[in-house]
């Protein structure tokens, strides 16, 4: 179904020249991306004409999939925005309540799910309209329900016939697993290549095709737990990704529907993850006391209960929010305390397979980051060196935020020619990758190089920026 607009869709129309896409062949690869997805999808030449020609919107999954497969031929993400196929009707409501009742929790995550589709996640409608709008007063009643009462007492669903259309579908470990590679798939994907990559921004349609109609069927005790800890991983990662791309309002609404899902898990340790991704958004806004707060709150329900490795994380999460709120002798304890943890883990413990980022190099990329907001290079650089000892191709995006890192220690240790030595090197990275915070750190670098902008080594790292730092029309 499609439903119209006022007049012709010029920017689809611009793009698909650009692309060198014709009518049929758009169809074409749109079909193909919606039969990956189990989506039987029959869009013809025809149908593409109307979208360009009479503004026609074609409804549920089909605008994500149209960004996709202009994406794959571009070679780079395609937000509805640069295509005309943004919904910017408001909702500001939708994905802030965390309901008691764990019915009421399905349709609020549901809720989400079913706007995020309809065309508003990625540089348009609904997240453009409410930019800046993030608030981190927001976390308070999730984290406090949460900390209060972790897990419902039964999530079992038993769905009439007269609840919905035709007989309720049957929930089964089967369809749970299918949730857990795709949640697998993405945090391989969101690694690589940054949350706005278009690989990684089908994790909102697939909460929408595929979560959505099992959270809403029938399913035992048993079976309802592991779909509930499937689709929080999912919500959490599409929050992850929303945050990675500068959407700080859905980030916050998808990790408060993360949370709840992962309540009616009585996934704690799930849930504390939730928190810590909730304490490192409110971190990077600048909220560190809230930040520290909600890393704690992560920390005190999972004492006795996480493994070694996980809790090592949580305290490295709390150091990073005592140290963006300049407190050194609180981050150096929650750091002191994250390598104890760390030291302690072993291979054979059960950790959760959404931890498996979690090692040294990455502890020692995040107490780097405690010193430089610290402002601290010696100690920058001491742990940077070690973050930076294994490069991998598996996380690309956070090597490049350690390369930056790493240029900042050296300016702030008077050693230009090796800051922009490093600086390049960040730019090559974040120029492979579609990430918005990547960029930001960049930017960031680039200010603090300004008093020696005359410098030929600080010319050149900036023209080599400058591609990366251009916003499209």
């Amino acid at each position: 179904m499609s439903r119209e607009q006022r007049g012709p869709n010029e920017k689809l129309g611009a793009v698909l020249a650009l692309a060198g896409i014709s009518n049929a062949g758009l169809a074409r690869r749109v079909n193909d991306l919606g039969a990956q997805r189990g989506l039987t999808l029959r869009y013809d030449k025809t149908s593409v004409a109307r979208w360009v020609s009479k503004g026609m919107v074609p409804q549920g999954a089909a605008p994500h999939l149209i960004a996709a497969a202009i994406g794959q031929k571009l070679g780079r993400p395609v937000p509805l925005h640069e295509i005309g196929l943004a919904d910017a009707d408001p909702a500001p409501e939708v994905g802030l309540a965390f309901p008691r009742d764990v019915g009421q929790a399905v349709r609020s995550a549901t809720e989400l799910y079913r706007l995020d589709l309809a065309g508003r996640r990625t540089g348009g409608g609904i997240w453009q309209s409410l930019a800046g709008s993030f608030a981190v007063s927001a976390y308070a009643t999730p984290a406090s329900r949460w900390l209060i009462t972790p897990a419902d007492s039964s999530v079992a669903r038993d769905v009439s016939p007269a609840e919905g259309s035709g007989a309720p579908l049957k929930v089964g470990h089967s369809d749970v697993l299918k949730l857990r590679e795709a949640a697998e798939d993405a945090r391989r994907w969101d690694s690589k290549y940054g949350g706005g990559d278009w690989r990684s921004s089908m994790v909102p349609e697939c909460l929408r095709v595929e979560a959505a109609p099992l959270l809403l069927g029938s399913y035992s005790d048993e079976v309802g737990r592991a779909l509930f800890g499937a689709s929080a991983e999912l919500t959490r990662l599409a929050g992850w990704m929303a945050f990675d791309t500068g959407q700080q309002e859905a980030a916050q609404r998808y990790y408060i529907q993360a949370l709840r899902l992962a309540r009616a898990a009585a996934d704690v340790p799930l849930g504390g993850y939730v928190l810590a991704s909730m304490s490192l958004q409110a971190t990077y806004r600048g909220f560190g006391d809230e930040g520290v707060d909600l890393a704690q709150a992560a920390l005190e329900r999972n004492r006795g209960l996480a493994t070694a490795r996980t809790m090592s994380f949580f305290r490295l999460v709390e150091a990073r929010a005592h140290a963006r709120a300049n407190d050194a002798v609180a981050a150096g304890a929650a750091l002191k305390s994250a390598e104890s943890w760390l030291e302690r883990a072993r291979s054979g413990d059960s950790d959760p397979t959404w931890l498996g980022f979690y090692s040294y190099d990455r502890f020692a990329a995040d107490a780097a980051e405690c010193y430089r907001d610290l402002k601290a290079p010696r100690q920058v650089r001491r742990f940077t060196e070690q973050a930076l000892s294994k490069p991998t191709e598996e996380f690309v995006r956070s090597h490049g935020l350690r390369l930056v890192v790493s240029a900042v220690a050296e300016l702030e240790s008077g050693n230009l020619d090796a800051a922009c030595e490093q600086g390049v090197r960040a730019v090559e990275v974040a120029g492979r990758i579609s990430s918005a915070r990547t960029t930001e750190y960049v930017k960031d670098l680039l200010h603090r190089l300004e008093p020696y902008g005359d410098e030929p080594r600080v010319v050149e790292l900036r023209e080599r920026a400058r591609p990366l730092l251009v916003t499209p029309a």
